[in-house]
Protein backbone atom coordinates (compact mmCIF):
# COMPACT_ATOMS: atom_id res chain seq x y z
CA UNK A 1 0.00 0.00 0.00
CA UNK A 2 3.01 2.32 0.15
CA UNK A 3 2.39 3.63 -3.36
CA UNK A 4 -1.27 4.32 -2.59
CA UNK A 5 -0.44 6.33 0.51
CA UNK A 6 2.16 8.30 -1.45
CA UNK A 7 -0.51 9.20 -3.98
CA UNK A 8 -2.92 10.22 -1.21
CA UNK A 9 -0.28 12.47 0.36
CA UNK A 10 0.16 14.28 -2.96
CA UNK A 11 -3.49 15.30 -3.02
CA UNK A 12 -2.84 18.14 -0.62
CA UNK A 13 -0.90 20.04 -3.29
CA UNK A 14 -3.50 19.66 -6.06
CA UNK A 15 -6.01 22.42 -6.85
CA UNK A 16 -9.29 21.82 -5.01
CA UNK A 17 -11.21 22.09 -8.31
CA UNK A 18 -9.37 19.03 -9.58
CA UNK A 19 -9.24 16.64 -6.65
CA UNK A 20 -10.47 16.44 -3.12
CA UNK A 21 -8.80 14.73 -0.18
CA UNK A 22 -9.17 10.98 -0.18
CA UNK A 23 -11.95 9.80 2.10
CA UNK A 24 -11.53 7.39 4.99
CA UNK A 25 -11.47 4.41 2.61
CA UNK A 26 -8.79 5.99 0.41
CA UNK A 27 -11.15 6.81 -2.48
CA UNK A 28 -10.04 9.88 -4.46
CA UNK A 29 -12.70 12.15 -5.91
CA UNK A 30 -12.04 14.15 -9.07
CA UNK A 31 -14.13 16.85 -10.70
CA UNK A 32 -14.09 18.17 -14.25
CA UNK A 33 -16.58 20.61 -15.70
CA UNK A 34 -19.12 19.81 -13.01
CA UNK A 35 -18.73 16.05 -13.50
CA UNK A 36 -17.31 14.07 -10.57
CA UNK A 37 -15.83 10.60 -10.56
CA UNK A 38 -14.28 8.32 -7.93
CA UNK A 39 -11.02 6.41 -8.13
CA UNK A 40 -10.95 3.40 -5.80
CA UNK A 41 -7.67 2.13 -4.29
CA UNK A 42 -6.72 -1.47 -5.05
CA UNK A 43 -3.91 -2.95 -2.98
CA UNK A 44 -1.57 -5.01 -5.15
CA UNK A 45 -0.95 -8.71 -4.69
CA UNK A 46 -0.48 -12.06 -6.36
CA UNK A 47 -3.39 -14.02 -7.79
CA UNK A 48 -4.23 -16.82 -10.19
CA UNK A 49 -5.22 -15.25 -13.51
CA UNK A 50 -7.32 -17.17 -16.00
CA UNK A 51 -8.81 -20.60 -15.45
CA UNK A 52 -8.20 -24.21 -16.37
CA UNK A 53 -11.93 -24.89 -16.56
CA UNK A 54 -13.45 -26.01 -19.83
CA UNK A 55 -16.74 -24.36 -20.81
CA UNK A 56 -17.69 -25.50 -24.30
CA UNK A 57 -20.56 -23.00 -24.45
CA UNK A 58 -17.84 -20.41 -25.03
CA UNK A 59 -16.12 -20.61 -28.42
CA UNK A 60 -13.10 -18.76 -26.96
CA UNK A 61 -12.72 -20.65 -23.66
CA UNK A 62 -9.20 -21.76 -24.59
CA UNK A 63 -8.12 -18.10 -24.47
CA UNK A 64 -8.67 -18.19 -20.69
CA UNK A 65 -6.20 -21.07 -20.23
CA UNK A 66 -3.88 -21.93 -18.62
CA UNK A 67 -4.39 -20.48 -15.16
CA UNK A 68 -1.14 -18.77 -14.13
CA UNK A 69 0.30 -16.70 -11.31
CA UNK A 70 0.36 -12.93 -11.76
CA UNK A 71 1.51 -10.17 -9.44
CA UNK A 72 0.20 -6.61 -9.79
CA UNK A 73 1.27 -3.43 -7.99
CA UNK A 74 -1.08 -1.03 -6.16
CA UNK A 75 -3.36 1.00 -8.42
CA UNK A 76 -6.56 3.06 -8.49
CA UNK A 77 -9.48 2.13 -10.72
CA UNK A 78 -12.69 4.03 -11.42
CA UNK A 79 -15.67 3.01 -9.35
CA UNK A 80 -17.96 3.18 -12.38
CA UNK A 81 -17.64 2.73 -16.10
CA UNK A 82 -16.89 6.05 -17.79
CA UNK A 83 -20.20 7.85 -18.16
CA UNK A 84 -21.44 9.85 -21.11
CA UNK A 85 -21.24 12.98 -18.93
CA UNK A 86 -17.52 12.51 -18.29
CA UNK A 87 -16.82 11.57 -21.90
CA UNK A 88 -18.53 14.73 -23.18
CA UNK A 89 -16.69 16.88 -20.60
CA UNK A 90 -13.42 15.61 -22.05
CA UNK A 91 -14.15 14.93 -25.72
CA UNK A 92 -16.92 17.45 -26.44
CA UNK A 93 -19.19 14.94 -28.18
CA UNK A 94 -21.15 11.79 -27.41
CA UNK A 95 -20.74 8.75 -29.67
CA UNK A 96 -23.27 6.62 -27.77
CA UNK A 97 -26.25 4.91 -29.35
CA UNK A 98 -28.04 4.55 -26.02
CA UNK A 99 -28.42 8.09 -24.66
CA UNK A 100 -30.97 10.31 -22.95
CA UNK A 101 -29.27 10.13 -19.56
CA UNK A 102 -25.70 11.33 -19.05
CA UNK A 103 -25.18 8.76 -16.27
CA UNK A 104 -25.37 5.94 -18.81
CA UNK A 105 -21.99 4.43 -19.69
CA UNK A 106 -20.45 5.85 -22.82
CA UNK A 107 -20.38 3.28 -25.62
CA UNK A 108 -19.71 2.90 -29.30
CA UNK A 109 -16.14 3.74 -28.34
CA UNK A 110 -13.10 2.27 -30.09
CA UNK A 111 -9.84 1.46 -28.30
CA UNK A 112 -8.23 4.29 -30.25
CA UNK A 113 -10.84 6.76 -29.03
CA UNK A 114 -10.48 5.44 -25.48
CA UNK A 115 -6.75 6.17 -25.68
CA UNK A 116 -7.49 9.70 -26.86
CA UNK A 117 -9.88 10.13 -23.95
CA UNK A 118 -7.37 9.13 -21.25
CA UNK A 119 -4.71 11.32 -22.87
CA UNK A 120 -6.97 14.38 -22.89
CA UNK A 121 -8.29 13.67 -19.38
CA UNK A 122 -4.72 13.50 -18.13
CA UNK A 123 -3.88 16.80 -19.77
CA UNK A 124 -6.98 18.51 -18.39
CA UNK A 125 -6.43 17.37 -14.82
CA UNK A 126 -2.64 17.42 -14.90
CA UNK A 127 -2.23 13.84 -13.65
CA UNK A 128 -1.86 10.51 -15.40
CA UNK A 129 -4.83 8.31 -16.28
CA UNK A 130 -4.75 5.27 -18.56
CA UNK A 131 -6.65 2.14 -19.52
CA UNK A 132 -6.19 -0.77 -17.09
CA UNK A 133 -3.96 -3.64 -18.03
CA UNK A 134 -5.83 -6.88 -18.53
CA UNK A 135 -4.21 -8.25 -15.36
CA UNK A 136 -5.28 -5.22 -13.31
CA UNK A 137 -8.81 -5.50 -14.65
CA UNK A 138 -9.15 -9.19 -13.74
CA UNK A 139 -7.54 -8.69 -10.34
CA UNK A 140 -10.04 -5.92 -9.53
CA UNK A 141 -12.97 -7.90 -10.93
CA UNK A 142 -12.04 -10.83 -8.69
CA UNK A 143 -12.05 -8.60 -5.60
CA UNK A 144 -8.40 -7.64 -5.38
CA UNK A 145 -6.23 -9.14 -2.65
CA UNK A 146 -9.11 -11.05 -1.05
CA UNK A 147 -10.22 -12.65 -4.36
CA UNK A 148 -13.87 -12.88 -3.33
CA UNK A 149 -15.45 -12.38 -6.74
CA UNK A 150 -13.96 -15.05 -8.99
CA UNK A 151 -17.32 -16.15 -10.38
CA UNK A 152 -19.93 -13.40 -10.00
CA UNK A 153 -22.25 -15.30 -12.32
CA UNK A 154 -22.60 -18.24 -9.95
CA UNK A 155 -26.30 -17.96 -9.18
CA UNK A 156 -26.46 -14.24 -8.44
CA UNK A 157 -25.38 -12.44 -11.60
CA UNK A 158 -28.86 -10.90 -11.89
CA UNK A 159 -28.10 -8.83 -8.77
CA UNK A 160 -24.69 -7.64 -10.03
CA UNK A 161 -24.97 -7.16 -13.77
CA UNK A 162 -27.03 -6.01 -16.73
CA UNK A 163 -26.77 -8.87 -19.23
CA UNK A 164 -28.96 -10.54 -21.83
CA UNK A 165 -31.46 -11.88 -19.27
CA UNK A 166 -32.40 -8.55 -17.66
CA UNK A 167 -31.05 -5.66 -19.79
CA UNK A 168 -33.92 -5.48 -22.31
CA UNK A 169 -31.32 -5.00 -25.03
CA UNK A 170 -29.70 -1.74 -23.93
CA UNK A 171 -27.31 -0.17 -21.42
CA UNK A 172 -28.37 1.10 -17.99
CA UNK A 173 -27.32 3.93 -15.69
CA UNK A 174 -24.08 2.98 -13.91
CA UNK A 175 -24.15 1.86 -10.30
CA UNK A 176 -27.69 0.45 -10.16
CA UNK A 177 -26.64 -3.12 -9.47
CA UNK A 178 -24.68 -4.36 -6.44
CA UNK A 179 -20.95 -3.55 -6.28
CA UNK A 180 -18.25 -6.18 -5.92
CA UNK A 181 -16.22 -6.53 -2.74
CA UNK A 182 -13.98 -3.59 -3.71
CA UNK A 183 -16.96 -1.28 -4.22
CA UNK A 184 -16.71 -1.40 -8.03
CA UNK A 185 -19.93 -1.40 -10.05
CA UNK A 186 -20.78 -3.08 -13.35
CA UNK A 187 -17.57 -5.09 -13.56
CA UNK A 188 -19.82 -7.64 -15.26
CA UNK A 189 -22.28 -6.68 -17.97
CA UNK A 190 -23.59 -3.27 -19.11
CA UNK A 191 -20.67 -2.47 -21.48
CA UNK A 192 -17.55 -4.42 -22.32
CA UNK A 193 -14.48 -2.51 -21.13
CA UNK A 194 -11.34 -1.89 -23.16
CA UNK A 195 -8.00 -2.84 -21.61
CA UNK A 196 -4.60 -1.64 -22.71
CA UNK A 197 -3.21 -5.02 -23.85
CA UNK A 198 -2.88 -6.50 -27.28
CA UNK A 199 -4.48 -9.94 -27.41
CA UNK A 200 -2.06 -12.81 -26.86
CA UNK A 201 -2.25 -16.38 -25.60
CA UNK A 202 -1.56 -17.05 -21.94
CA UNK A 203 1.48 -18.99 -20.81
CA UNK A 204 1.99 -20.94 -17.58
CA UNK A 205 4.93 -18.85 -16.35
CA UNK A 206 4.44 -16.42 -13.43
CA UNK A 207 4.34 -12.77 -14.48
CA UNK A 208 4.87 -9.43 -12.77
CA UNK A 209 2.69 -6.47 -13.85
CA UNK A 210 2.15 -7.81 -17.39
CA UNK A 211 0.90 -5.42 -20.08
CA UNK A 212 0.76 -7.81 -23.03
CA UNK A 213 2.95 -7.98 -26.12
CA UNK A 214 4.44 -4.91 -27.76
CA UNK A 215 2.58 -5.54 -31.01
CA UNK A 216 -0.58 -7.24 -32.08
CA UNK A 217 -3.71 -7.12 -34.16
CA UNK A 218 -6.56 -6.86 -31.63
CA UNK A 219 -7.01 -5.24 -28.22
CA UNK A 220 -8.63 -6.86 -25.20
CA UNK A 221 -12.13 -6.20 -23.84
CA UNK A 222 -13.35 -7.54 -20.50
CA UNK A 223 -16.50 -7.97 -18.44
CA UNK A 224 -19.22 -8.86 -20.93
CA UNK A 225 -22.06 -6.46 -21.74
CA UNK A 226 -25.83 -6.02 -21.80
CA UNK A 227 -26.09 -8.43 -24.73
CA UNK A 228 -23.88 -11.17 -23.22
CA UNK A 229 -24.98 -14.52 -21.82
CA UNK A 230 -24.09 -15.21 -18.18
CA UNK A 231 -21.06 -17.34 -19.07
CA UNK A 232 -19.48 -14.37 -20.84
CA UNK A 233 -19.79 -12.13 -17.77
CA UNK A 234 -17.17 -13.87 -15.62
CA UNK A 235 -13.96 -12.39 -14.25
CA UNK A 236 -11.88 -14.56 -16.60
CA UNK A 237 -13.79 -14.08 -19.87
CA UNK A 238 -11.77 -12.49 -22.68
CA UNK A 239 -12.83 -10.91 -25.95
CA UNK A 240 -10.80 -8.97 -28.48
CA UNK A 241 -11.39 -6.68 -31.44
CA UNK A 242 -9.46 -4.39 -33.75
CA UNK A 243 -8.51 -1.10 -32.04
CA UNK A 244 -10.68 0.77 -34.54
CA UNK A 245 -13.81 -1.25 -33.70
CA UNK A 246 -16.64 0.69 -32.04
CA UNK A 247 -19.93 -0.98 -31.19
CA UNK A 248 -22.87 0.06 -28.96
CA UNK A 249 -21.60 -2.27 -26.22
CA UNK A 250 -17.92 -1.17 -26.08
CA UNK A 251 -17.01 1.21 -23.25
CA UNK A 252 -14.22 1.69 -20.74
CA UNK A 253 -13.08 2.06 -17.16
CA UNK A 254 -9.93 3.98 -16.22
CA UNK A 255 -6.92 3.63 -13.95
CA UNK A 256 -5.10 6.42 -12.15
CA UNK A 257 -1.42 5.83 -12.82
CA UNK A 258 0.15 8.74 -10.98
CA UNK A 259 -0.66 12.04 -9.30
CA UNK A 260 2.74 13.45 -10.19
CA UNK A 261 2.09 16.62 -12.21
CA UNK A 262 2.43 16.26 -15.97
CA UNK A 263 5.13 18.66 -17.18
CA UNK A 264 5.18 19.59 -20.86
CA UNK A 265 8.57 19.64 -22.55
Amino acid sequence: MRRLWLIISLLAVLPSAIAQQADSSGVIKFALGGVTFDMVPVEGGTFTMGTDAIDRRKPTYEAERPAHEVTVADFYISRYEVTQALWVAVMGENPSQWNGNDSLPVEQVSWTAAQQFVTLLSQMLGVRFRLPSEAEWEYAARGGKNQQDVQPSAGNLYEYAWYCTNSHGHTHVVGQKLPNSLGLYDMAGNVSEWCYDWMSDYTAEPQNNPIGPRRGESRILRGGNFNSPSYSCTATDRSWYLPSSAYPYFGLRIVLESLEPIIDD
